[in-house]
């Protein structure tokens, strides 16, 4: 990371990973050419899960090739008297495996639906049901994760080197 100044802890950049959105995944197609797709994800120990159709490009490629990098970006405010913008960020470099137990698939899928739609969880298991057989469900092993955060205090004087408040 070149701006050191704002590296952030390891603890943070998973608490990013937790609470983003969405991330975005990037990987390598058997051209050598990268390939980048917005995932809904979950957090399960020292996996990343999310969820996908059975077939199509993303799956061709993760099947090449599983070496992947995602980006997550969690809270982000622009500062415009300061022409920039404030932001916090997890980058996870990692492995992704098809998930093929029905079992863990299940507690995968459970896991992404708590997180992203609790207010339907009385749907879930009619869902498992009719969908399961149909859906993918990856997880990716983190080997390397990395946070950084650009966020000023209430003096205006941006806060490095880890500093919370």
């Amino acid at each position: 990371m070149r701006r050191k100044d704002r590296e952030m802890n390891r603890d943070f950049a998973l608490y990013v990973a937790d609470k983003c959105e969405y991330a975005t995944m990037a990987m390598t197609d058997e051209k050598g050419l990268p390939y980048c797709v917005p995932v809904t994800i979950v957090r399960k120990g020292e996996y990343i899960y999310f969820h996908s159709a059975k077939e199509g490009r993303k799956i061709d490629i993760l099947r090449e090739n599983p070496s992947v990098c995602i980006s997550c970006v969690g809270d982000t405010y622009r500062t415009p008297d300061r022409f920039t913008t404030e932001f916090e960020s997890a980058i996870i470099f990692g492995e992704a495996y098809e998930v093929t137990e029905d079992g863990e698939k299940t507690e995968a899928l459970r896991l992404l639906c708590l997180r992203h739609t609790p207010s339907n969880m009385d749907a879930f298991d009619s869902s498992i049901e009719k969908s399961l057989f149909r859906t993918g469900v990856w997880k990716v092993k983190i080997r390397e994760i990395t946070g950084k955060r650009k966020k000023y205090d209430k003096a205006g004087k941006e806060m490095k080197y880890g500093r919370m408040e």
